[in-house]
């Protein structure tokens, strides 16, 4: 099938975009899922299926009800991208930055792909050939400030938990999840929800 693409002219020399011209590129293309490696390379990511969306969809309406019985921070789904401090250009599943670190973004910044890392992620597998590169993206998550994150696996039943300065932990679906301090009070049981 053949698919155009509407690549708008750039002015860099090395052939990379720059910020305002990735994001062009992706204003540019509404119907592509696309994110930006810390080394400019640019992926494109196929929907998902049904389910998985379905499934998203509920983790996101989970987060966010916390969230508005909090008023702690301000979620995202994975239409939400964000300029990280290692320039890639990331858009999790799932994503929440707390009101001090929002109130910090520039005005003129929100509207694109704010340059903030999220305190917390979801990544939610939708094949399974994502278990081998999903894991490197939720290291270079941390790497660029994420404080807990969350790699959630519905093919084999369990999340793998990611925190700074501590080995990934796995937990089954029947295990509870909680948002530690990073989002107090949050608690979420797999096994009932996906």
């Amino acid at each position: 099938m053949y698919f155009p693409l509407n690549i708008p002219p750039f002015t860099a020399g090395d052939g990379r975009f720059t910020e305002d011209e990735f994001y062009a590129f992706c204003k540019a293309n509404p119907e592509l899922r696309i994110e930006r490696a810390e080394d400019g390379q640019i992926y494109f990511q196929m929907p998902t299926g049904t389910n998985t969306s379905i499934k998203n969809a509920d983790l996101v309406i989970e987060i966010g009800i916390w969230n508005r019985a909090t008023k702690l921070g301000k979620v995202t789904d994975s239409n939400g991208g964000f300029t990280l401090p290692d320039s890639s250009v990331r858009a999790p599943d799932v994503a929440w930055i707390s009101n001090e670190r929002w109130q910090a973004v520039p005005e003129e910044d929100r509207d694109k792909f704010a340059r903030i890392c999220p305190d917390f992620v979801i990544e939610l597998m939708s094949d399974r050939d994502e278990r081998y590169s999903l894991p490197d993206k939720m290291e270079k998550y941390l790497k660029n400030g994420v404080r807990l994150a969350w790699l959630i696996d519905p093919f084999q039943q369990q999340t793998t938990v990611y925190r700074p300065a501590a080995d990934p932990e796995t937990k089954a679906f029947t295990e509870p999840l909680t948002g530690e301090a990073v989002l107090p009070g949050l608690e979420l049981n797999l096994s009932k929800l996906l």
